[in-house]
């Protein structure tokens, strides 16, 4: 290997002009500008960059850094719009512990600014510090520009021709012009106020979650003016609003909209990431989905959003990204914590050149340290009082719950959660595993948490593909999954149900696709899970034949159907109720284009509309009837003389399951809810009395016969769902008198109130 000092002359670091360090920006050396006037001590808290009056009445903003181990830092500020900028450093001087601080007289709100931190540059142990790299303030409220990734954006030498250290070959290249800038935002104002808003609080029983992404929902969507479509203030709008109060959901979970970077191998393809699982800012709304500009106008966008959606009774969940950052691996780009202190904020291999990965991302933060704890609380609270949002849903959950190896319940990050007096009281989301060893959770976490409950998707497109050995899973799945949650105070509500999510295919794709289709990726459709569990009801792909797509509508009704009737707290993905296709792609994390945008005109389509108004119909008799949103366990057992419980499951010879049933194939299944026994008080104190339904699922390629209980279950049963057509879905209809065998079609759910 080359000496340290060839590997810098070789990197490009210039020799000093003029008296100040020089940097090199395209390849042509240029002498930095000359040091701002000196900053104030200033103080170490809070972190981040915070506009206001100083000694004197002075106003200027305050700059605090925590850069542990750090030999220096310096603020950089820069003027005039895009890239570049003329740049002005300012050295913070004071130290605090290991908080860089100081307060610059004049800087005011929409200053863009980075910083540049001095040390040793010894990857063999960890240590990154690389002053030529502008660095993104991990606190940064906005961040200006968008990130492309040169070589210059990179700590080592990205094209050193041994490239199995080019990972030790420090870059001395400026990266300044290519990077975004943290921009100084200013707190109060009319978009801080909050007075007016009021947050829905819907209890978790209650909820019902919708899927969505900021830009693909309205992207397309012809009642939104053109100009804000795919922002912020596109879904504030009243078209976009109106849909989702139509659909009668509870709350939307939006796609990560924290800043974020595109990865490498995605912009050498001219491709970009759309979920956005890339954050690198924790506190700036992403920049490209605000309408009315990046200079701190988004993070008002944002508010207004909030606010918009809480007038119509609808909460803001976010997906959030703590578990790793865009900076990927030791071969990752150098765009904010790496340059910050990457032993700090990493976990690293035993051999620290290398980064622990839990998360299939390249790094994984290492939250048991303080100063990450809290840089993810700071944040969290941050989201919750300033920007108004009810919760979170926190991807990869389990690499968080990790202490210094092992997912640990009793991990630093949930025992803070579990304190705090703002976080413990919002919606908690868990992404029950990561991709390391034992980082598969779902029903391990504590019980302010509820989880993604992915068994309950398997076991229920399993059901309807006819492909379950038995119907034992089924039965836990539909009635709560009480063999996850019933521990430790944990609820029904605790297992988030759904049949589709962001990852994977859409529902319409689940009944049309059996193999995914990810060409469009360009990564040779290796990407992308195999484990579909999808049946295409007899042609891969779009077809002409209508029997297929016929039944292919049947089975959405059925898995929609399923869905809102489980106990738990349903989620359903934007577009869905509209029969969205992404043409058999189970992994459009890149795809930026009409395969991910939500198509409003299936709306007016008379073969889909039926679905939207299905899917609304069942919402609202979700809404209407506590017995399908219990705040409890069923018991089982029977709660009167008469022998009625409060759950009860029956074959299709209409007698109650037996151990064996249980055990046996079987395509029909019967399960009775009872409205007399329904634990709790309303908010008056008053017991909680419903309707009681019998529900019957047949996933069966034929009819069956079904026997309808009879007493003490019911006496009649009038049909109020029906999937097995259109017009049956639209208008069900008829009245059995128990004990009668009716005939159910195949691939049918009905649903009987009981009489």
């Amino acid at each position: 290997m080359s000496s340290a000092a060839e590997q810098e002359a070789v990197a490009g670091k210039p020799a000093a002009e003029d008296g100040h360090p020089a940097v090199v920006v395209n390849g042509a050396r240029r002498a930095a500008s000359p040091p701002a006037v000196p900053a104030w001590p200033g103080t170490p808290v809070p972190l981040g960059a915070r506009f206001r009056t100083g000694p004197d009445q002075v106003a200027g903003t305050n700059f605090a850094l925590w850069a542990g181990g750090a030999e220096a830092v310096e603020l950089c500020l820069f003027d005039g719009p895009g890239p570049g900028g003329r740049e002005s450093r300012v050295r913070l001087t004071e130290l605090t512990h290991e908080i860089w601080h100081g307060f610059v007289p004049g800087v005011e709100p929409g200053q863009r600014y980075g910083f540049r931190v001095h040390g040793r540059w010894d990857p063999w142990t960890g240590a990154r510090w690389n002053p030529a790299k502008l660095l993104l303030d991990p606190y940064a409220r906005a961040v200006d520009g968008d990130f492309s990734l040169p070589p210059e954006v990179y700590g080592h030498v990205r094209d050193w021709p041994e490239q199995h250290v080019a990972d030790t070959v420090r870059d001395g290249r400026d990266s300044a012009p290519y990077v975004p800038k943290g921009v100084v935002v200013h707190d109060g104002g009319p978009d801080d106020e909050w007075a007016y808003d009021r947050r829905p609080k819907t209890p978790w029983a209650d909820s019902v979650i919708y899927e969505l992404h900021v830009r693909g929902f309205t992207k397309l969507h012809p009642g939104v003016p053109e100009e804000l479509r795919g922002t912020y203030a596109g879904l504030a709008h009243p078209a976009a609003i109106e849909h989702l109060t139509r659909l009668g959901v509870t709350a939307v979970e939006l796609l990560p909209v924290h800043q974020f970077a595109h990865e490498s191998h995605l912009l050498d393809r001219g491709l970009k990431n759309y979920w956005g699982y890339n954050s690198i800012g924790y506190f700036a709304p992403h920049a490209a989905y605000a309408a009315s500009g990046t200079t701190g106008e988004q993070v008002g966008e944002f508010k207004r959003m909030v606010r918009a959606l809480h007038a119509a009774g609808i909460e803001v969940i976010l997906d959030v990204v703590y578990n790793h950052t865009a900076e990927a691996g030791e071969l990752g780009p150098m765009l904010s914590l790496k340059g910050i202190d990457n032993r700090g904020y990493y976990r690293l291999q035993a051999d620290a050149r290398r980064y622990a990965d839990y998360t299939g991302c390249g790094n994984t933060l290492h939250v048991v340290q303080p100063h990450v704890l809290r840089l993810i609380t700071d944040s969290l609270r941050y989201w919750v009082t300033e920007m108004g949002v009810d919760g979170f849903r926190f991807d990869l959950a389990a690499a968080l719950a990790r202490s210094m190896h092992d997912v640990d319940m009793l991990s630093p990050f949930l025992a803070v959660i579990a304190q705090d007096p703002v976080l413990r009281r919002v919606k908690l989301i868990a992404e029950p595993w990561d991709v390391g060893s034992g980082g598969y959770q779902v029903g391990a976490f504590p019980p302010l948490w509820t989880e993604w409950n992915d068994r309950y998707r398997n076991a229920v497109r399993d059901f309807w593909r006819h492909a379950l050995p038995d119907v034992r899973e089924m039965g836990y799945r539909l009635s709560g999954s009480s063999d996850l949650y019933a521990w430790g105070g944990r609820r029904p509500y605790a297992s988030v149900n759904f049949v589709t999510a962001h990852d994977g295919f859409t529902l319409r794709d689940v009944v049309s696709y059996e193999r995914k289709h990810n060409e469009a990726n360009g990564e040779g459709n290796r990407d992308g899970t195999d484990d579909n569990r999808s049946w295409n009801c007899g042609a891969e792909g779009e077809t002409d034949d209508e029997d297929v797509r016929a039944l292919r509508r049947r089975q959405l009704r059925n898995l929609l159907t399923t869905l809102l009737l489980s106990t738990g707290v349903p989620m359903l993905v934007a577009g869905d109720e509209l029969g969205r296709t992404q043409r058999g792609s189970n992994n459009a994390y890149c795809q930026d284009n009409e395969i991910s945008w939500v198509d409003w005109s299936l709306l007016d389509d008379p073969q889909w509309r039926p679905l939207f108004e299905l899917t609304s119909r069942l919402i609202a008799l979700r809404h209407r009837h506590p017995v399908l949103r219990r705040r409890a366990f069923f018991s089982g057992r029977a709660h009167s003389a008469d022998g009625l419980r409060d759950l009860a499951w029956f074959t299709a010879r209409g007698t109650e399951m037996t151990e064996r049933d249980w055990y046996a194939p079987a395509a029909t299944l019967g399960m009775y809810l009872s409205g007399r026994d329904i634990p709790g008080r309303d908010e008056r104190g008053a017991p909680i009395v419903d309707d009681s339904f019998l529900a019957v699922l047949h996933a069966g390629d034929r009819p069956v016969s079904f026997a309808l209980p009879g007493p003490p279950w019911a006496e009649r049963y009038e049909v109020v769902v029906d999937t097995s057509g259109e017009q049956q879905a639209d208008a069900p209809g008829g009245t059995h008198p128990a004990g009668a065998e009716i005939m159910v079609p195949a691939r049918t759910v009905l649903l009987l109130r009981v009489g």
